[in-house]
C-alpha cells in the first residue's frame, strides 16, 4: 500500500523573523499542518525543515519548495534580512524529497492567484474586464519591498525575479527631493524599499519630524496606532506621505508591466494601509501620469488579505513541476 505521506508536498515560507511550514496535497494546502519557527532558534532552514518534518511524524515528502525573503540566483537563495543562504542540495538533503524547488517569496505569491479564497481578496479600485491570459502585477510591500510580473504561458504560469525594492526612490516634488537626501544621509543610496517599508514608514516619521524643528522616531507600529487616533499629527502626515509614495510607485511599476490583468497588493504594511488608501489619495497618485492620467484607468487594484498564500503559491508552484 501507498504512504500517503508520500504523495503530499513540503512548503514553506522563511521571512526574516519567522518560518512557516505545511504539508500540501497537489495546490491545497492543509491548514491543520500549518507551524511556525521562530529563525533566531536555529542555524539555518535544514535544522527547520528537519524539526517540522520531526513534528508531523518524520514523514517523507515527495516534493519540497520553500518561498525566501530576499534574491534567488542560480538555485542558491541569500536572504535579506537574515544570515541564511539556501540551496537545492541542502533543501533535497533536509527533506529526502524528490523534486524540489526555491522561488522569492513574491514569486510565490504571484503562484498563488486563483489558488486563493476569494473572500481574501478586497477590491481598491475596479477597472474594465481583464483580457484572456493578461498579464498581473504583484506588489509586497512589508519588510521589504518587491513586485513581480505574473504571464500566463503555454507552459504554464511564468513568475520571473524581481529585487523592484532597489531601484531608486521617485523624487518629483520638494517634499520628495528633501526625502531623498534625508534617506541619503545615513546611506549611500535612497533606494523605493527605504521609504516603502515597515522601517521606511519609520524614516519618513522621522523625516517629518525632524522638518518641524521637533526630531522624534517611532516604531512603525506605533506610528499606525497614533494615525488612527489621531493623536498625533505627524504620524498621519507619515502615512499619508507613504500612501501617496505607494501610489506613485505602483503607477510607475504598471506603466513598465501593463498589467491589464490586475495589481495586486501584498503583504503587512499594504494590509495596514488599506483602510487610508482612499483617505490620503493612493489612487490619485497611481493616475498622475499627466497625458498619460487616461489610460491608468484600465488597471484594477486589489488587496490579498490572506497571510498564508506565498504557502499556496509553493504548493501550486511544486505541482506543476512534478506534473511536467
Amino acid at each position: 500500500m501507498t504512504n500517503p505521506a508520500k504523495t503530499l508536498s513540503l512548503v514553506a515560507d522563511i521571512g526574516g523573523t519567522n518560518t512557516r511550514c505545511a504539508l500540501a496535497n497537489g495546490c491545497h494546502v492543509l491548514p491543520k499542518t500549518i507551524r511556525k519557527y521562530s529563525n533566531a532558534q536555529y542555524t539555518g532552514l535544514a535544522d527547520v525543515l528537519r524539526g517540522y518534518l520531526a513534528d508531523e511524524g518524520n514523514m517523507v515528502p515527495q516534493a519540497a519548495c520553500v518561498a525566501v525573503a530576499g534574491p534567488v540566483h542560480d538555485g542558491v537563495a541569500t536572504m535579506t534580512n537574515l544570515d541564511w543562504t539556501i540551496d537545492r542540495d541542502t533543501l533535497m538533503a533536509a527533506t529526502k524529497a524528490q523534486t524540489v524547488a526555491i522561488l522569492n517569496d513574491l514569486q510565490a505569491q504571484g503562484h498563488a492567484l486563483g489558488h486563493l479564497n476569494v473572500g481574501s481578496i478586497q477590491s481598491i479600485v475596479e477597472g474594465p474586464a481583464a483580457p484572456p491570459n493578461a498579464v498581473r502585477l504583484i506588489v509586497g510591500v512589508g519588510t521589504g519591498f518587491n513586485a513581480v510580473s505574473v504571464f500566463e504561458t503555454e507552459n504554464g504560469r511564468f513568475v520571473p525575479p524581481s529585487e523592484s525594492g532597489h531601484a531608486s526612490l521617485p523624487t518629483r516634488t520638494e517634499q520628495e527631493f528633501r526625502l531623498g537626501r534625508f534617506v541619503s544621509s545615513s546611506q549611500d543610496f535612497p533606494a523605493v524599499e527605504d521609504v516603502l517599508s515597515g522601517r521606511g514608514l519609520e524614516r519618513v516619521y522621522a523625516f517629518l519630524s525632524e522638518e518641524t524643528g521637533t526630531p522624534a522616531k517611532k516604531p512603525a507600529q506605533d506610528i499606525m496606532s497614533a494615525c488612527k487616533t489621531g493623536e498625533d499629527e505627524c504620524a498621519r502626515d507619515a502615512v499619508n506621505l507613504f500612501v501617496r509614495t505607494l501610489g506613485a510607485v505602483c503607477g510607475d511599476l504598471s506603466l513598465t508591466h501593463l498589467p491589464f490583468g490586475g495589481i495586486y497588493l501584498v503583504g503587512g504594511v499594504s494590509r495596514a494601509m488599506a483602510p487610508y488608501l482612499s483617505e490620503f489619495g493612493f489612487v490619485e497618485a497611481f493616475q498622475d501620469k499627466g497625458r498619460f492620467a487616461p489610460f491608468m484607468t484600465k488597471f484594477s487594484i486589489s488587496l490579498i488579505e490572506d497571510d498564508f498564500a506565498a504557502l499556496a503559491g509553493a504548493a501550486s508552484h511544486i505541482k506543476h513541476l512534478n506534473d511536467i
